[in-house]
């Protein structure tokens, strides 16, 4: 890869960061707080949080079996993804490569921060080749994006292909594992060390049960991870969030078993759901939701929207024509899809 003082921007690389008062007296206990304009009163809520989630990141460090220093903590994954837009790619100038379909974010980001988005289509199987990825760079594409499992698709992609890419692409990759936790694939957290161009994605939002905390995780070397703290807000978790997810990791074997009960539940619905009559084809999924072809997406779609139940409709998504996107729920919300599906069927 090329240096990262030549794939950030120069602005960026120069910029001073602000620092907070909680930065300040860091390495120094203190018990009385007169330096941040907070009311004395309404404790802990009056103070501002750990701008670095220092003690939420050595839970998670063991968890993950990353250390502290290779892991950054966002409002959701969307700002670890906006971030990596702002540091690297110079708006009006810069590009970046993604595959496509893919997660929806990636190009909202690229047009909200004035970056060219180069979409590279994936074959028949959801699958895609590095070959083809490089092919569509040039000298200013500074970012790849890759989502394995794949949403909308579900499926994992090709690890061989990922790890090319890896290693002839002079920028940054990104490998967005936000439904990893579904999968049996190797996470490709274990070769952060091997790749100082990778940057991994992963949320407390999917297998964790916390889409309300809005927490997302990003890993990568360290010098990457301090260029994320350097251009973050300064409290950009909040302290509610901390302590809810701090919670959760020491509940880790009930996300566990939820993660079993859905990979087994997505199993049993992919079979019902494959047996229906307007059901044309199931996608093989790695993650705790499958795209399915129906005889016409968008009116069953509407159909099942009238009788209170809400799937993704992906029709107008490349190679998604006629494809739902449906999640795996509990037994019972699973249940009453069916039926529902099912009198759609003899209307």
């Amino acid at each position: 890869m090329k240096s990262l003082q030549e794939l950030v921007r120069p602005n960026i690389w120069r910029l001073k960061p602000y620092s907070s008062a909680r930065d300040e007296y860091s390495g120094h206990e203190a018990s009385v707080f007169l330096d941040a304009n907070e009311n004395p009163y309404n404790h802990p809520n009056n103070r501002y949080p750990d701008p670095l989630q220092l003690d939420l990141k050595k839970e998670l460090s063991r968890v993950k079996q990353v250390p502290i220093e290779n892991i950054f903590l966002g409002n959701g994954s969307d700002e670890a993804i906006d971030l990596t837009f702002r540091i690297f790619c110079e708006p009006r100038v810069d590009n970046v490569v993604a595959i496509d379909p893919t997660y929806g974010m990636y190009q909202v980001c690229a047009d909200v921060n004035d970056i060219a988005y180069r979409k590279v289509l994936l074959n028949e199987h959801f699958q895609f080749s590095a070959e083809q990825m490089l092919e569509a760079t040039d000298a200013h594409t500074k970012l790849m994006f890759l989502c394995s499992p794949n949403n909308p698709t579900g499926n994992n992609l090709n690890r061989g292909e990922i790890e090319k890419l890896l290693e002839h692409f002079e920028g940054i990759v990104v490998v967005d594992e936000a439904y990893i936790d579904f999968s049996d694939a190797r996470s490709f957290l274990l070769d952060l060390p091997k790749y100082p161009n990778l940057i991994v994605l992963q949320t407390f939002s999917k297998a964790w049960g916390c889409a309300a905390l809005r927490l997302g995780m990003a890993f990568a070397s360290r010098e990457i991870v301090s260029l994320f703290n350097k251009v973050k807000y300064p409290y950009n978790v909040n302290l509610l969030t901390q302590k809810q997810a701090s919670e959760m990791i020491f509940r880790y074997y009930e996300v566990e078993r939820w993660v079993k009960v859905l990979k087994e539940e997505r199993k049993w619905l992919e079979k019902q759901i494959a047996s229906l009559p307007d059901t044309v084809n199931v996608f093989p999924s790695d993650a705790n939701f499958f795209l399915v072809r129906m005889t016409d997406a968008p009116a069953i779609y509407k159909y099942l929207v009238e009788r209170g139940i809400i799937v993704r409709n992906r029709h107008s998504v490349s190679l998604c024509g006629n494809c739902l996107r449906i999640t795996v729920g509990t037994r019972i919300e699973n249940e009453q899809l069916l039926e529902a599906l099912s009198q759609y069927s003899k209307v």
